[in-house]
Parts: C-alpha cells; sequence; structure tokens
C-alpha cells in the first residue's frame, strides 16, 4: 500500500477520508485533547499513590488507563503497537509542553513559553501524521514530501505543523 503524499491538500483530504468519511476532525481533535488528560490523570494517581502511599490511588490509575486505551483506540482504529505507543508518548509530551508552557507564560516567561507552546504543537502534529497514516513504522515522510525543500531550519515536524493547522479546526461544532 502506498501512502505517497504528493500535495498539503492531498494531505488535508487524507487525513479527512482517514476513516472511510467517518472522521468528524474537531470530534477527534476534543477526543486527543480528552486522551491527553487521561494519559495526565494516570501519571498524576501514580505519583499520588506513590506520595501518599495509598494502594487505592492505583486501582483508580487502572480505572483511567482502561478509559484512555478505548478513547485512544477510536483514534487509531487499526491496531499496529508501534503507532500506538509512538501515538501515545506523542499526545503525552505534547500535553506536558503544553502545562510547562502555560506555567511559564503565567510566570511572565513569554519567549519560554512560545518556544514550549511550538514544540507542543511540532508533536501534536506528529501525532496527527502518524494516526492519519502518513507516517509508517519510520519517522520520515514519503518521498513525495521530501521532494519539496524544506525552509532553512525547519524539520519535518514543523511541516507537519503547518499541515495540521490547514487539516483541523477546533472550533468547529
Amino acid at each position: 500500500m502506498s501512502h505517497s503524499i504528493s500535495s498539503i491538500e492531498e494531505f488535508v483530504q487524507k487525513v479527512k477520508a482517514a476513516r472511510q468519511g467517518n472522521l468528524d476532525l474537531s470530534a477527534d481533535e476534543d477526543l486527543s485533547i480528552a486522551v491527553m488528560n487521561l494519559i495526565s490523570l494516570e501519571e498524576h494517581f501514580f505519583f499520588s499513590g506513590e506520595k501518599t502511599g495509598d494502594p487505592s490511588y492505583y486501582d483508580l490509575l487502572r480505572e483511567v488507563r482502561e478509559i484512555r486505551k478505548v478513547m485512544l483506540k477510536k483514534l487509531l482504529p487499526t491496531y499496529n503497537g508501534e503507532d500506538w505507543c509512538i501515538s501515545k508518548h506523542l499526545l503525552a509530551s505534547s500535553m506536558r509542553l503544553m502545562e510547562v508552557g502555560t506555567k511559564q507564560l503565567g510566570a511572565g516567561q513569554k519567549e519560554n513559553s512560545r518556544e514550549m507552546f511550538s514544540h507542543a504543537f511540532k508533536l501534536y502534529g506528529l501525532f496527527w501524521a502518524v494516526a492519519s497514516g502518513t507516517l509508517k513504522g519510520r519517522v520520515e515522510i514519503q518521498q513525495s514530501l521530501h521532494d519539496t525543500p524544506l525552509p532553512e531550519g525547519k524539520t519535518i515536524a514543523d511541516r507537519f505543523s503547518a499541515l495540521v493547522k490547514k487539516a483541523l479546526d477546533c472550533c468547529r461544532e
């Protein structure tokens, strides 16, 4: 199966058609943020269990993990262990960088916060590249996307960030 994409417009169409017309990008974007928060809850229950010595937090962690698995499956309906694990870590890292950026913004460190937000969005773009099948088993873009040179100082993640900005619309109801 070829995953070659020759233009940004083709990528946008691929994302929109990723699940045979059943993809609601606004709902899936909301769901991806919910998965981020579920991962964060898993982490919180772990640390609360360790800090307090109360094992009931681990029971809650297990319940939240099961919900997270069901929700992530809605975003990645075709199970592939590598894509699943990579996707989970991309979402978790994106969420953590958003958290750090928000804290830095609140502390008046605007430049540092923008850097964190930029990295968070790049990771989020890579998540959608994996979820849409644009990346397959390797963190590289298909040759047709390589044919367009990257601007100086830009990365593959920058390219996917730009594509995600064009493909996703979080304000659509």
